[in-house]
């Protein structure tokens, strides 16, 4: 995939997830929180098993799970946290602010984890210019939240 498609589709996957908590935050104002955030797992892992079936060839693979390192067995409850936490929080401080947030808190995880070389990907080196984008969003977040 050449980069400028990957920029293209993560701006277009990052529209979707800015949609993604206020319409389990309808749902959940009707079905509870943690109904609306299981019911949004469940309409996904729907479209992913059928799409695993149709594109991939079926499911056959998971009989791998037991030779991935622990930690990347988590991600889908990493998931479930965000969607809950979204739903809820999407209500205090409207799509921008919790937009906003959870940006900073992505950039500051993926600086530490590029650094530090975690998860399996390669070490990065943090310069002055991720240190001062990293300011710069927080500084952004607070002027987004703020009232």
């Amino acid at each position: 995939m050449s980069r400028s498609l990957a920029v293209l589709i993560g701006v277009g996957a990052g529209c979707l997830v800015g949609m993604q908590a206020p319409i389990n935050s309808r749902l959940g104002k009707t079905v509870g929180g943690l109904q609306a955030a299981s019911f949004s797992f469940l309409v996904g892992t729907v479209a992913l098993v059928s799409l695993a079936f149709v594109l991939r060839g079926g499911l056959g693979s998971l009989g791998q799970l037991g030779r991935v390192p622990w930690w990347a067995l988590v991600g889908g409850l990493l998931g479930a946290v965000y969607v809950f936490v979204a739903l809820e929080a999407v209500r205090t401080l409207g799509v921008s602010g919790l937009t906003a947030a959870v940006i900073l808190g992505q950039l500051a995880i993926s600086v530490v984890v590029d650094r530090f070389g975690l998860l399996g990907v390669a070490r990065q080196s943090i310069d002055l210019q991720r240190i001062v984008g990293l300011a710069l969003l927080a500084a952004g977040v607070v002027l987004v939240v703020r009232k």
